[in-house]
Formats: C-alpha cells, sequence, structure tokens
C-alpha cells in the first residue's frame, strides 16, 4: 500500500482544490453517503503518515445550515475522533497497517462517542490506492479474465471550477479532527529521533519495529527493506543487540530515504530499489526472501543479502 512519500504526494495534489466547493460527486464507495459531500467546500488537506485528511465545511450563508451540513453533523453523531496510528490499546503491540484490510480484518469499524462536528475525512489508502486530479486512472494490461476494464473510483469530487479529484482503493471515516502525532512521522520536521531511537532498542526483530507506526509512521514495507540493506542490518537482529550507532545510522537511512523517494517522485521519477522483489543485491549476491511478521500479527514479504547483512549472534 502507499506509504508516507505516496501519501504526501497525493496531499500535494489536492492542495489546489483547497478553498473550492464540490458541485458533483460520484464514486464506489459502500461505507461512505458520498452525496453527502455535494456542496460542501473543501476547507484544508493533510498528510499523516500512510493517511491523508480532507477536511469539509458548508459554505457560509445567511440562512442556517444547510442540508449538506446537516448531513455532517448526522456523520459526526455516529462517526469519532480518527484513532491515532498505534494508539495505546489497538488490537496488536505492532500497529502495521491492519486497518485498510478486510472488514472482517480490520480494526474496530465501531466508532467512539463523537466530541464536535465530524468534519474529517480520514482517507487511508489500500494495495494500487492512489489519487488523480483532473483525469482518471485507465487500465494498463487485461485483467485475469482477459478484460480491459478501468479501475473503479471509491470517491470522485467534480469541484465548482471544473476540476477534480479521483480516489482510488481506499477506506473513508468522518472524524471531528485528525489527531496525528507529528513525532512519529518521518517525514515531519517533528519526527522525534530520540523516541524512534529508543523504540529500536527494544529485543524484538528490528524488521517488526520498522514497521510501528506509533514511532515510524508512514514506513513502510518498501522503506524497510530498503533502508535494512543500506544499513547493512540483517532483518530478524533483534534491536537490543544492535550497537547504538548502528541504530543511528539506520535511522540516518529512514528519513534520508524516505526524503528522496518524496523528492524524486515529485520530480516524476521512479523509485529504483536495491533488495525489495529483486533476486539479486547490488554486489551481485543472491538475495533470500521469507514472509515475517509478529506472532499474531501481519506478515511482510523481506528480502535481504545474508552475506550484506549477515545474522548477529
Amino acid at each position: 500500500m502507499p506509504e508516507g512519500p505516496s501519501v504526501r504526494k497525493f496531499q500535494l495534489l489536492t492542495s489546489p482544490f483547497v478553498g473550492q466547493v464540490v458541485a458533483k460527486v460520484g464514486g464506489s464507495s459502500q461505507k461512505l453517503n458520498v452525496s453527502d459531500l455535494n456542496a460542501l467546500r473543501l476547507q484544508d488537506s493533510q498528510a499523516h503518515g500512510k493517511n491523508l485528511y480532507l477536511a469539509f465545511v458548508a459554505p457560509e450563508g445567511p440562512f442556517g445550515p444547510t442540508a449538506a451540513e446537516t448531513a455532517l453533523q448526522r456523520e459526526a453523531a455516529s462517526g469519532a475522533h480518527c484513532p491515532a496510528q498505534g494508539q495505546a490499546g489497538a488490537p496488536h503491540p505492532h500497529s502495521q497497517d491492519e486497518e485498510l484490510q478486510e472488514p472482517q480484518h480490520s480494526r474496530s469499524g465501531a466508532p467512539e462517542a463523537a466530541e464536535g462536528r465530524g468534519h474529517w475525512l480520514r482517507i487511508h489508502f489500500g494495495m494500487f490506492g492512489s489519487v488523480r486530479a483532473n483525469e482518471f486512472s485507465r487500465a494498463n494490461r487485461a485483467n485475469k479474465r482477459g478484460d480491459w476494464k478501468d479501475p473503479v473510483p471509491r470517491l470522485v469530487l467534480h469541484f465548482e471550477s471544473g476540476g477534480f479529484l479521483v480516489f482510488y482503493n481506499c477506506r473513508m471515516l468522518w472524524c471531528s479532527s485528525p489527531r496525528a502525532d507529528p513525532a512519529s512521522d518521518i517525514l515531519s520536521v517533528q519526527f522525534h529521533r530520540g523516541r524512534a531511537l529508543r523504540a529500536l532498542c527494544a529485543p524484538d526483530p528490528i524488521c517488526y519495529t520498522l514497521l510501528d507506526q506509533r514511532y515510524f509512521s508512514g514506513l513502510g514495507n518498501i522503506i524497510k527493506n530498503e533502508i535494512l540493506y543500506l544499513a547493512r542490518i540483517h532483518p530478524l537482529t533483534p534491536g537490543s543487540l544492535l550497537a547504538p550507532s548502528d541504530l543511528e545510522q539506520l535511522l540516518d537511512c529512514a528519513v534520508q530515504f524516505s526524503s528522496e523517494w518524496l523528492h524524486n517522485k515529485l520530480r516524476g521519477q521512479g523509485l529504483h530499489p536495491q533488495v525489495y522483489q529483486k533476486e539479486q543485491c547490488p554486489l551481485g549476491h543472491p538475495l533470500m526472501k521469507d514472509t515475517v511478521g509478529p506472532s499474531g500479527g501481519f506478515k511482510r514479504p523481506t528480502w535481504w543479502c545474508p552475506q550484506c547483512q549477515p545474522v548477529v549472534l
């Protein structure tokens, strides 16, 4: 699923529409009544980790609440604050993007009690999730049945200006505020290195900790595999066995790789991974692959080079 750099790019695609009023809506979402967005103004757009947040308000008018504003208030009555990524009380100590699995595997869909009007739309993207501005995604190959069917958008927002936004493969939820923690966001200037380093010192395999969104919001499986190779650390090494200098280097790799990936995206350049989904490392060594994750948690495909990333005993 899209990682922090991709969601930051999605936010930049939506930002030119801030201040505009929705003129028409569409989409296939079953969880969101898309018609409630009609005639609302897009007030703000924010990216936090792997989540995109859009704030909507009713356009100002002298005649009291509009029908759309009433709809938002109705959503707020049954909605909640957006859950902070990796908040205490999550079903597993390793908060690794469980929320966008199929509903029966997702975190509890029952919202908490609302505290104020829920005018923020939280958008979490699934595999191949994306945002398009003023264009629709087109099929670039046939599906398993041999059909060339274009992807079906979950939400389409047409604005009075004539432009439009299209959202694919995502889950949307009304909430009263983003309630995100910038100190855990690897792309935020407020990212807290000290807290992240303390988390990396845990006795868990280092590849588990890196995906814990409480400390590394926005860091996903691609970044995990790439930075472990760059730092020459075996993915299953317990963090408590690594020297402080190794942990510092790993954290430097995480921040630098994520920032460079974002900058490349903004320049229209693709990612050129060194080990992710590869058979050999850049030095020509055969790579190992396994699907690993915490007991009872989600497993992730993991690549590493036994020669460049030796086991720490």
